[in-house]
């Protein structure tokens, strides 16, 4: 699909806003469990603020739904996609979690074909190869025959990393859609999975249950819903007008927005293992805009 010059850096921007959002909220999310609130806590009430916010803003957000059943997928994805990145941020190396997330890229490749119709090319298989391998390498340890996650972390941004490719591609599916429909897929998505994760997480006596309301963690919440919500009218509005693998490609600078800023805050570690296998996955996703004519 081609877009017009203004429109096509529109929707790049879009999505480097949305990517800087996503790359700094480790740090809120690692700030509010400091204070007791548990990432899924936080994730409930963050997307149920901005759930509330797109409903009173567009009441007309439910409308269109019988004509979109594919809305219904985007809840599960989406949500999906905020339990296991908001939770492994909070839990994992931060820079080890992201990139882990963003074997995206591979993912994308495999759900565009089977949702999309885009069959991979040969140079789509080699791209699938190199984020394999890199994947493999990050989580590789000596005492282990098999690289395979050694932590919930890693389970979690491997699980939210797909679920994310699967929200792309659903977004680039539904261009033709209501934006306040989309709107309220995600924000429901993210407040319906987030709440049902914690209280099975709550009955197991895996976490404790949802804390009385803090002034220490209000305003946060507040701000971080904000933020979000601003970033995730960014991700659509860019989402739906590019690519999905032009889309895995400009959020894979989430990577250097979180790296930088976990690196800076002493919140993650920069191990051989990482940089090496992390430079596969940064080479698979460059390589998915080559040729541009091709992807774009």
């Amino acid at each position: 699909m081609t877009q017009p010059p203004q429109s096509h850096g529109l929707a790049v921007a879009a999505l480097l806003l949305n990517a800087l959002v996503w790359g700094v909220s480790w740090w809120p999310f690692q700030t509010l469990h400091t204070l007791g609130l548990h990432p899924l806590w936080a994730t409930a009430l963050v997307y149920g603020l901005c759930l509330v916010v797109v409903w009173a803003l567009r009441p007309q957000a439910a409308r269109g739904w019988r004509e979109h059943p594919w809305l219904w997928l985007l809840i599960f994805a989406s949500g999906l996609t905020n339990v296991g990145f908001n939770w492994a941020v909070t839990i994992g190396d931060v820079v080890r979690v992201v990139l882990l997330f963003y074997l995206m890229p591979a993912w994308s490749i495999l759900i565009a074909w089977w949702l999309l119709g885009d069959k991979p090319t040969r140079s789509a298989g080699v791209r699938l190869v190199l984020a394999l391998a890199g994947v493999a390498i990050v989580l590789k340890k000596p005492d282990t025959p098999w690289p395979v996650p050694e932590s919930t972390a890693d389970a979690l941004a491997l699980m939210g990393g797909f679920c994310f490719a699967l929200t792309n591609a659903l977004l680039r599916k539904l261009h033709d859609s209501p934006e306040p429909a989309r709107m309220l897929a995600m924000f429901g998505g993210g407040t319906l999975m987030a709440t049902l994760t914690a209280l099975v997480g709550v009955s197991l006596g895996l976490m404790a249950p949802m804390p009385v309301l803090s002034a220490d963690w209000a305003l946060p919440v507040l701000l971080l819903s904000l933020a979000f919500l601003v970033g995730n009218l960014a991700l659509q509005y860019g989402a739906a007008k590019l690519s999905a693998q032009t889309t895995a490609l400009v959020m894979l600078s989430e990577i250097v927005f979180a790296s930088l800023s976990a690196v800076w805050l002493g919140s993650a570690q920069l191990s051989a293992n990482t940089l090496w296998g992390g430079s596969l996955i940064v080479c698979a996703a460059l390589l998915s805009i080559w040729p541009p004519s091709q992807n774009a």
